[in-house]
C-alpha cells in the first residue's frame, strides 16, 4: 500500500507523467538550451578577483618597502666616505643610499624590458 504524493502535481521533484493523479496538464518541452533566441548567455566568471588581490598585495609590499627603506634612510644620518672606482667622495649616508637604491630600480626595470624583449621575440 502506497501513500498519494503530498505535492501538486507539476511543482518540482513531482513526477510529470500522465498515470499519476491530477496531471490533467500537459508536462512542459524538455530544456534543450537552443531556441529561436539561440543558447542561453554563459555566466560570467570573476576572472577579476584574483588580479585585484594580486594588485592589492603588491600595493601592500610596495608601502612596506617603501616605509622601511625611509625608516632606515632617517636612522642613518651621519656622513660617510664613498669609493668609487676612481675616487673617494664624502657624502650623507642618506644620499648613498638613495642613490643606490635609485641605481637598483633602474637595474630592476632594465631586466624587466629585456624579459619582456624575449617573451615577444618568442
Amino acid at each position: 500500500m502506497s501513500t498519494p504524493d503530498p505535492r501538486p502535481a507539476g511543482a518540482p521533484g513531482s513526477d510529470p507523467t500522465p498515470s499519476s493523479p491530477g496531471s490533467d496538464r500537459p508536462s512542459p518541452p524538455p530544456v534543450s538550451g537552443t531556441g529561436p533566441d539561440g543558447p542561453p548567455p554563459a555566466p560570467k566568471q570573476s576572472g577579476g578577483a584574483g588580479r585585484t588581490i594580486g594588485r592589492t598585495l603588491a600595493l601592500a609590499l610596495l608601502v612596506f618597502v617603501t616605509v622601511v627603506l625611509v625608516l632606515f634612510v632617517v636612522f642613518n644620518t651621519q656622513t660617510v666616505d664613498v669609493s668609487l672606482v676612481f675616487t673617494d667622495v664624502r657624502a650623507s649616508l642618506v644620499v648613498a643610499l638613495l642613490v643606490a637604491a635609485a641605481l637598483g630600480g633602474l637595474l630592476v626595470w632594465l631586466a624587466g624590458l629585456v624579459l619582456r624583449a624575449r617573451r615577444r621575440s618568442r
